[in-house]
Parts: structure tokens; C-alpha cells; sequence
């Protein structure tokens, strides 16, 4: 069946892992940066001194002196939630946490980390919106777009690219609130009318690693890692002409989605102290919390946050993102988030609150063709943004890693090149094959040429299937499938002295098909709360080209001193901006609508069909699903008319928590004696959890279209599943109008007969709205228990 999944029951056990309160885990009595969040507040300007001057008092009550607590507060969270940041011991913290006020304290750690030419185009083609380019749809959707402003939560920003320009732009909105904050090599005149905010946040950060190594990190909003320009660019960048990746690939005109709009830069990740910090940075809860709490308050209405948590999922009143982006919600803020680079391997997405978009990474229809040719005749193509070649044109001898490594590297490793795991005499001269795994790729290369080989050919493992991230290696090399992978080490062991040449690569386009699932893209289910269904969508993620930091080199790497200003990127990170320039674009033509209902325009007019009309595939070739893809692959167009939307409220999502942990968010806001199960949310997706015997899943819409509408409803029932919705038509008089119905479902489980499930699988289908001319689709998930 399309779309159904059959997965083993995980959820009992990666529940039973999950986080509950960080403070009740603490140990010992060093100090620690924790958060203090006491909910909400009726977002007054005359309130914020008030709210200050009480998380004071409040620190007060456990420091015993006013010195002792005005020295300890690092963060006052006062726009538009309330709460604090401070320095705190675990009795202290323990303390608070028991007080009537306070909905959670918490500790801030690092455990959260960062997670185009032919990317808008291609969304251009999937919709049917091609012209003589496929270039002609942006601008029509970017007319208004002008005033609006969206926030980058990430690694900073370099503002001298040619994307940030603010040539032809008018004044910055009159309501802009904003600051552009200066310090090292970054001042106000680094901000324009395109980059109309910027600053930075590393309290957090500072008080764990004692400090910042301003060798590998600008103490301003400037971006030396490249993550954050990079993301930047991909929601927001002008369209630059005549750009590419270094060596030429990817060669055309790289473009935001919604070039137009306004950047204003949160500067909250960090290089993680070590041997080669550029590899990776961490960004801190207290951190991240201070700047959505200041992007609200500035006046953004977009959050793009490509960042993820490392580790467990955490209760939503201990996770600083959802905490930020509910009190973003609130205030109509739509707030977009990275989904994660865990998969294929299931119940590994993170950013789950149902109040925020999550987003999957999928492929675009372009292809950087590498020719490889062994020397038993048999033709393979690779791919590689690498911009050396082998001299000659020859023949060179091939040798697999695992067995060229020297004495004592650990078997279960020893194909993967990892570093000063190679013997210079077994493979001086030589491609070598690696297999990737431990370690990161372009580390793999530069083991490869510190050894003295002459190149690398990288080769997936069975689970990363025909996906292939493309690399600027820093000596010559493609990267293959693992089907090839398995045919190229076949010959190694069938031949005495085999050889390969590694032909000159190209970059190809209209690739098919496409779209497709990567295989690194984060899956569900939800283990937080299974009764919604996470990610919610997916967006081009893989081998994505963007704006670079001319600090950083294209592979991070500390001995690669080459300079881009334009890179190429794979992960959820780059897909997360794909889905924040389309809710930029429908705040624009739509400025009075909630962030729930730009989320459920975006999700219910998704496509479960790759370009070519068959479904959506994973990368190892099987047939993707709603744990895979949420609702489906974004179509920006069709989202701004989608017929019919989905709305919540801060107050149901409230209520949601309760039901969902038990959690009481704001203290204004009591849970209820018995709240209504979390399936009820009015969410664009349905997922029951545990479905025995039947249940009956409520839902409202809101028609957003024009003048009259009729509607009818088509399901495409799970298999084993009886679904049922009524009435199974709804007409609207005007618009604006709601109207409810119910979805009653009831598993048929393992027996006689056909159409059975088995207890603990997961099944998936779907229902949709139709009026001819919308159709307002929602997939179904179900775990029969």
C-alpha cells in the first residue's frame, strides 16, 4: 500500500529514555546555567520592567544577596514569555523548580547543534510553473514580500555576499524594533536595508567553556562557520547571477525563496572547543531562548531555526525551542525548524511540538556526474563537487582501505579512513576505497592525501542506499552508491592488480526522478508525543548552494585555506529555509493569517508524488511514507490558495500539553480535571497512537477561499483501518465561516479474513477536501495496539 509503514513498536522504550526535567538529573553542586520559565505574559511594554525586576526577587530568595542574584541573571526573558537565565547551583535550581510560579527550571546545555542555484527552480517545475527558465514564478511571489521580516536563528552571518545586497530595497518597515548590534569586526554600517537587524548571544556558551576562542569565532554577529550565511541566504538571498561552487559545479543564479524580504541575524552558535573547532558548533538553550525572545519583540514574522537537539527529546516545558516558539506562535510569529540528519533509522526527529513546522530534507533534480571507469571494463558514476583531477587521463591503482591500514586500527572501523588510520606505504600513489560511517567525509579525504593517496573514492553504507552528499575534497575523488560501493570492492577482491580512472565531472540537470527522500533526513515516529505525527514536511535539502563565510573553508577543515562565496550544503538544515521563505511568502499575501494556518496551508497542499507523477521514493528505493515525509513535498503556489486551513490557538495548544505531559505551560491557563486526548488537537495531520477497538477524531476547518464553497471528502483508508468522516460534505457560505466533523477510526487486527493489521504496526493513508478545484489533503497515521 502507499504510504504505510511497517515499523517495530519503539515508542515504549525510546519513551521511557526520553528526558524528563534536566535539574532532577543534575548532580553534585557545581553551578550551572539553567532557565527558569514561569509562562506567559499579556505582552505590555509597561510589564517588561516589571517582570524583571520579579525574576530579581526571585533570585534573590535563593542567593541571599542582591550582589549574589544581579550577578548571577544572564538573560531577563521579558518580550514575550517570561522567565530567566542564571547561574545556578542544583539546590538552588531544585529550590526554584518547587515554587507554585514556576512551570520549569532547567539546565542550558549544549546539547543542541546546527542540524540556492536549482533548488527554487526545481519547486518552480514540480508545480507547473515553468517558464523559458524556470525562473519566472519567484517574483510574482515576492511582490509584497518586501515588508516582511524573517529572523535566522544560526551561526551568524557574512554581509558583504552579493546576497544580501540592498540595492532597489525601500526603507526598513516602520515597525521594525530591532538593533544592529557591532563588535568584532562588524559594525552598524555592516547592517543595510536588507540585513535591517543583528546580534549575538553567547552568555550561555561563555559561562560552560570559560570564554570564546576568538581565533575560530567572531565576538559579533559575523558568521565564521558558513552555517548560518548559508541558511540565510537559502530563505531570504537576492538573486545573484553568474554564481558557483568551487570549481565551477552548480554554475547559474542562486536565489532565496523569497528574495525580497527582510534578514534580521540571531547569532547564537559557538565553535565546540578541540582539535579543529570549524567542524562543529553548539548553540545553549539559554542563548537560543534569549534570541527568540528578542526576535519576537523586534517585530520578526518568520523564525527559521536549523538547529536540533543532540541528544533525547525533552518534555516541550524543559526544551527552550518549543518554549520560544510557542510564545512566537502567540504572537503570530511562524516558526520553522530543522527536522534532523538521524535517519534513515526511525523515531530519530527532533523539534516536535505540534506549534512548529519540522522539516524533512529531500533532493532536487540536479546531479554533479562523476565517470568511473575499473579496469575490468565496468562503467560506474560517481559524483563529486571535487575540483582536482588525476593527471593523465590513466589508469591508477585501486586499493581498499581496510587493507591498507596500519597495525592496530580497530576492524570495525578499518574501511573507513578515519584519521592517522592509513599506511603511507599501502597507499602512496593510489585511489583508495572508503566506506563512509564514523567520522566525517571530508575528514576521510584529507586522511587519504596525508597518507599520500592519489585520490578517494567514497563509498556509501547499505542504509545511505543511491543518496550521495557531494564534497569539495581537498585532493581529487568522487563518492558512489552502495550498490556500486558493493560492485567496486567485487572487482578489488577479483583482481591481482586492479585498477580505475576517474573521469572529469559535470553538473547535470533535470535528474529523475526527483523528488527523493534522503536517507539522512530524520524519521518519525514522535516519541515525545506519538499522537502527532513529526516531520511535518519535506523541502530540497540534499547538495543545496548557497552563500559561504569567506572565513571558513568549503570543507571546515582546519588545513583547507581555500576561500568561496558560495558553498555547497546537505541536511535538514538547508530544507528548513526552503519551508521558512514560503511561510514569508504566504505572511505576505496573507498578513492577518495565524501561524497555524500558514502551517496548515503549507501542509495540506504538500504532494506525496515525486515530478513525474509516481510516488515519492526513499533513497534506498522503497516507497517513501508520512514517517518519512509528514504531509508530503512543499509547493510554495499552491500553498498561498489552499481552500481550507487547519487554525489552533495559544490556548489550545495549551491545552494539548496538558494532555500530551501533563504539563502546565502557563500558570494563567489551569489544565483541566480531564483535557481531551492529544489526537484532538485541531492539527493538519491525524496520528492515534495505540488505536484499540475505535476512536472518533475531531477536526474544524476554516474556508479561506472566495465567495460560496462546497467540499467532499475522499479517503484512502489505512490498511487494516475502517475510516470513516462525517458528514462527508461541508459547505461554506462566505469566508471565514468553520466548520466541524469527525473521523471515526477502527482497526481490524490480525485474524481470519483479509484486511487485518498486525498489533504494533504502523499503517498510514489519508483523507482530503475537495472543492474541485482545492484539494486539502491530510495524511493518517496509525500504530494498532
Amino acid at each position: 500500500m502507499r504510504g504505510a509503514q511497517a515499523l517495530p513498536s519503539l515508542l515504549p522504550l525510546l519513551l521511557a529514555l526520553s528526558s524528563l526535567s534536566v535539574v532532577s538529573a543534575a548532580s553534585g553542586k557545581q553551578d550551572q546555567v539553567c532557565i527558569v520559565y514561569l509562562g506567559g505574559h499579556a505582552g505590555a511594554k509597561a510589564e517588561e520592567a516589571i517582570l524583571e525586576d520579579h525574576h530579581h526577587a526571585l533570585l534573590l530568595s535563593v542567593k541571599g544577596s542582591e550582589e549574589a542574584a544581579r550577578a548571577s541573571l544572564l538573560y531577563s526573558y521579558k518580550h514575550t514569555l517570561n522567565g530567566f537565565a542564571a547561574i545556578l547551583s542544583h539546590e538552588e535550581a531544585t529550590e526554584l523548580s518547587e515554587r507554585s510560579e514556576v512551570v520549569a527550571a532547567f539546565r542550558s546545555e549544549g546539547r543542541w547543534a546546527p542540524h540556492t542555484t536549482r533548488s527554487w527552480q526545481f519547486l518552480g517545475f514540480e508545480e507547473g510553473l515553468k517558464g523559458p527558465d524556470g525562473s519566472d514564478w519567484l517574483p510574482s511571489l515576492d511582490k509584497s514580500s518586501a515588508d516582511v521580516i524573517v529572523g535566522v536563528l544560526d551561526s551568524g552571518i557574512w554581509p558583504e555576499s552579493r546576497s544580501f545586497s540592498d540595492e532597489g530595497l525601500g526603507p526598513v518597515p516602520a515597525r521594525w524594533k530591532g538593533a544592529c548590534q557591532g563588535g568584532e569586526s562588524f559594525s552598524s554600517s555592516s547592517c543595510n536595508r536588507k540585513i535591517i537587524g543583528a546580534r549575538y548571544y553567547l552568555k550561555a556558551y561563555q559561562a560552560h567553556y570559560n570564554g570564546l576562542n576568538t581565533t575560530y569565532a567572531f565576538r559579533s554577529p559575523r558568521d565564521h562557520d558558513g552555517h548560518g550565511t548559508h541558511t540565510a541566504s537559502t530563505v531570504a538571498g537576492r538573486t545573484v547571477p553568474g554564481v558557483s561552487a568551487l570549481g565551477g559545479f552548480a554554475a547559474g543564479a542562486a536565489s532565496g525563496g523569497a528574495p525580497l524580504a527582510r534578514l534580521a541575524v540571531y547569532k547564537v552558535c559557538w565553535p565546540i572547543p578541540g582539535p579543529d573547532p570549524n567542524i562543529e558548533n553548539t548553540c545553549f538553550e539559554a542563548d537560543m531562548l534569549a534570541a527568540m525572545d528578542d526576535a519576537v519583540g523586534d517585530g520578526v514574522d518568520v523564525l527559521s531555526v536549523s538547529i536540533g537537539s543532540t541528544g533525547a527529546p525533552m518534555r516541550f516545558a524543559d526544551d527552550g525551542i518549543a518554549v520560544g516558539a510557542l510564545h512566537a506562535a502567540r504572537r503570530g510569529v511562524v516558526v520553522s525548524c530543522s527536522g534532523g540528519n538521524s535517519g534513515p533509522k526511525p523515531a530519530t526527529v527532533s523539534n516536535l511540538a505540534p506549534w512548529m513546522l519540522t522539516v524533512g530534507a529531500s533532493s532536487i533534480d540536479r546531479a554533479f556526474d562523476s565517470p568511473i571507469k575499473l579496469g575490468n571494463g565496468v562503467a560506474i558514476m560517481g559524483q563529486t563537487v571535487t575540483p582536482y583531477q588525476l593527471p593523465g587521463n590513466k589508469p591508477y591503482p585501486l586499493v581498499y582501505a581496510a587493507d591498507a591500514v596500519v597495525p592496530g586500527t580497530p576492524a570495525n572501523v578499518s574501511n573507513q579512513c578515519l584519521p592517522n588510520s592509513l599506511s603511507p606505504d599501502k597507499v602512496r600513489g593510489k585511489i583508495v576505497v572508503c566506506l563512509r560511517g564514523s567520522g566525517l567525509r571530508v575528514e576521510k579525504g584529507l586522511e587519504v592525501k596525508r597518507a599520500g593517496g592519489a585520490a578517494i573514492l567514497l563509498g556509501n553504507p547499505p542504509a545511505s542506499g543511491s543518496e550521495v552528499p557531494v564534497d569539495s575534497h581537498v585532493l581529487p575523488g568522487t563518492a558512489v552508491s552502495a550498490a556500486d560501493a558493493k560492485t567496486i570492492l567485487a572487482y578489488i577482491n577479483s583482481s591481482s592488480s586492479p585498477t580505475a580512472v576517474l573521469d572529469p565531472s559535470r553538473t547535470v540537470v533535470d535528474l529523475r526522478p526527483s523528488p527523493v527522500m534522503a536517507q539522512f533526513s530524520s524519521r518519525g515516529p514522535n516519541v515525545l508525543e506519538p499522537n502527532i505525527l513529526k516531520p511535518d514536511i519535506t523541502a530540497p535539502g540534499l547538495n543545496i548552494l548557497a552563500a559561504w563565510s569567506e572565513a571558513s573553508p568549503p570543507t571546515k577543515l582546519d588545513g583547507d585555506h581555500r576561500v568561496v562565496q558560495y558553498n555547497i550544503m546537505s541536511g535538514t538544515s538547508m530544507s528548513c529555509p526552503h519551508v521558512s521563505a514560503a511561510a514569508v511568502l504566504l505572511k505576505a499575501a496573507h498578513p492577518d493569517w495565524s501561524s497555524a494556518a500558514i502551517r496548515s496551508a503549507i501542509m495540506t497542499t504538500a504532494t506525496t508524488n515525486n515530478a513525474e507523477g509516481g510516488p515519492l521514493m526513499n533513497g534506498d528505493g522503497t516507497v517513501a511514507g508520512p514517517m518519512d515525509y509528514g504531509s508530503g513535498h512543499i509547493r510554495p503556489r499552491h500553498a498561498l490558495d489552499p481552500g481550507l486551513v487547519y487554525d489552533a490557538s495559544y490556548e489550545d495548544y495549551l491545552l494539548f500539553a496538558c494532555a500530551s505531559a501533563g504539563s502546565q505551560l502557563d500558570p494563567s491557563v489551569p489544565c483541566p480535571a480531564r483535557p481531551a486526548p492529544p489526537y484532538q488537537l485541531n492539527h493538519p495531520s491525524v496520528a492515534v497512537h495505540g488505536l484499540n477497538g475505535s476512536v472518533t477524531v475531531r477536526r474544524t476547518v476554516t474556508h479561506v477561499g472566495s465567495g460560496e464553497a462546497r467540499y467532499t471528502v475522499a479517503v484512502a483508508a489505512p490498511a487494516g483501518v475502517s475510516v470513516e468522516v462525517s458528514p462527508r460534505r461541508l459547505r461554506f457560505a462566505r469566508p471565514g465561516e468553520k466548520k466541524a466533523f469527525r473521523i471515526k477510526m477502527e482497526a481490524k487486527v490480525s485474524g481470519k479474513g483479509s484486511g487485518r493489521v498486525a498489533r504494533g504496526q504502523f499503517v498510514a493513508g489519508s483523507y482530503a477536501w475537495s472543492d474541485g478545484v482545492h484539494v486539502v489533503r491530510s495524511p493518517i497515521v496509525v500504530l494498532v495496539a
